[in-house]
């Protein structure tokens, strides 16, 4: 006969086995309402899933020194992948957006308000987002079963069991004639043996963010 303790553990798995199924993360999908969504391609290039469609043209980005960057757009078109997610989450998420890639781009550009010579616009649409689930998202960096499924991921760098993201798109322009040089849409999460980001609901949004950020600086360099 299983003692009560066991039970209770047979009883919780099969609580987190159903959350983990109602909280299945979603993949990027080439949103209808984003402008570059007719030239954006499979991209055969990135195999961490992180971005799963692009365009580019060759460009020489040190030729660039300013940049626009207008306030990030909260995406409302009906492919897009916030689920339940509240207002309020929507414009903290989109308001931290613009504060850390602003941050980011500040340390290469000048940041500017006119779209003159030399300067890109850049163009962020926040698309769908995935919150932390309260204890769930910290207890299966512990459980044997996630604990072992987790270390398998965060040495590939892919997504924890459960856990938060962020999607964007990004679209840069040159400011002065308006043409599309680079254009992507992303998914960016948190390591999955990073704890701090597994606390609050949306701790692993804002450093999928962070990751972002950094990512596209790098791009432009």
């Amino acid at each position: 006969m299983r003692s009560s303790h066991t039970v209770k553990r047979l009883c919780f798995v099969a609580l987190v086995c159903a959350i983990l199924t109602a909280c299945a993360s979603s993949d990027p999908v080439k949103y209808t309402g984003i402008d570059s969504s007719k030239v954006l391609t499979a991209n055969e290039g990135d195999s961490t899933g992180r971005v799963p469609f692009s365009y580019s043209q060759a460009v020489d980005w040190t030729s660039y020194e300013a940049a626009v960057l207008p306030p990030v757009t909260i995406y409302r078109g009906a492919d897009n992948q916030f689920g339940s997610m509240s207002e309020e989450d929507k414009a903290t998420l989109a308001n931290y957006m613009q504060q850390k890639f602003a941050e980011e781009l500040r340390s290469r550009f000048s940041l500017s308000n006119a779209g003159t010579r030399k300067t890109l616009l850049i163009k962020l649409t926040l698309t769908g987002a995935q919150t932390n689930t309260a204890v769930i998202s910290t207890f299966t960096r512990f459980d044997i079963g996630g604990g072992l499924y987790n270390a398998v991921q965060n040495a590939r760098d892919r997504e924890a069991l459960v856990g938060g993201s962020i999607i964007y798109s990004v679209e840069v322009y040159d400011a002065a004639d308006k043409r599309l040089l680079k254009a992507y849409i992303t998914k960016q999460y948190p390591k999955p043996w990073d704890i701090g980001a597994s606390m609050g609901a949306l701790s692993a949004s804002k450093a999928g963010i962070d990751k972002g950020a950094k990512a596209l600086l790098v791009q432009l360099r």
